[in-house]
C-alpha cells in the first residue's frame, strides 16, 4: 500500500466515524445535541479536523442521509424479495417503510426533516436517494393501482402517504397500536385509483 493509498483509507475512515458519531448522537440526544463541537470532542479530532470533511452540520446530516437512504433501499429490496405477487410485494415493502421510519427516528430526521442540499428527483440526486426511489418504484409499477405510465407520480403519491403515517405515528398523531389497520387501508385504496383514473 502506497503512502497515499493509506493517506485516502485513513480519511475515508475518519469521515465515517464523523458520520458514525453524529449518527449515535442524534439517536441518544436527537439533533438539536449534534454540533460541531460536541462531535470533535465525542471523536477527539479538532473541530479543523470536523471542517476539513464536512463544511457544515447540514452536510454532516446530508452524509447521514445518504447513508440512511442506502440502508432503505436495502430494506426494501429485501421485503419485497420471495413475494409472489406485485400486491403482497407492496404490502411488504410499506411495512418496512413504517418499521424503517419508526425504529429509526434520527436517521429518518436526517433523511427527510434536517436541512441539507441533498437534490430530490434531479440530474444532481445522489445514487443512494435514486435507488430507494428505484424500490418502490418498481413494485409500484407491478402493482395494480399503478396508474401512471412511469409511475413516477404514483410513487410519490405512495411514498407520501407512507411517509405521513410514519410522521402522524412518531408524533402520536395517530393511533400507533392501529399502524397495521392504516397501511392495510392505503394499500387497499391505492390498489383501486386505476380503476376510476381517466
Amino acid at each position: 500500500m502506497t503512502i497515499q493509498q493509506r493517506r485516502e483509507r485513513e480519511r475515508a475512515a475518519r469521515r465515517q466515524l464523523i458520520i458514525d458519531t453524529a449518527r449515535r448522537l442524534a439517536e441518544d440526544d436527537g439533533w438539536a445535541a449534534v454540533t460541531t463541537r460536541r462531535l470533535a470532542d465525542c471523536i477527539e479530532y479538532s473541530q479543523p479536523v470536523l471542517y476539513s470533511h464536512f463544511t457544515s452540520m447540514e452536510a454532516i446530516a446530508a452524509a447521514v442521509a445518504v447513508q440512511g437512504f442506502a440502508e432503505l433501499a436495502d430494506d426494501l429490496h429485501a421485503a419485497g424479495a420471495g413475494r409472489e405477487t406485485p400486491g403482497q410485494r407492496l404490502g411488504a415493502l410499506a411495512t418496512a417503510y413504517v418499521e424503517f421510519g419508526l425504529s429509526q427516528p434520527a436517521l429518518y430526521d436526517a433523511m427527510f426533516v434536517q436541512a441539507t442540499d441533498l437534490a430530490f428527483g434531479s440530474a444532481e440526486t445522489p445514487e443512494q436517494l435514486r435507488r430507494a426511489f428505484d424500490e418502490m418504484r418498481s413494485v409500484i409499477r407491478a402493482s395494480p393501482g399503478g396508474i401512471d405510465p412511469d409511475a413516477d407520480t404514483d410513487t410519490e403519491v405512495f411514498w407520501a402517504a407512507l411517509h405521513g403515517l410514519v410522521t402522524l405515528a412518531r408524533s402520536h398523531r395517530l393511533r400507533t397500536e392501529s399502524i397495521g389497520v392504516h397501511l392495510t387501508v392505503l394499500l387497499e385504496r391505492f390498489a383501486n385509483l386505476g380503476i376510476h383514473r381517466p
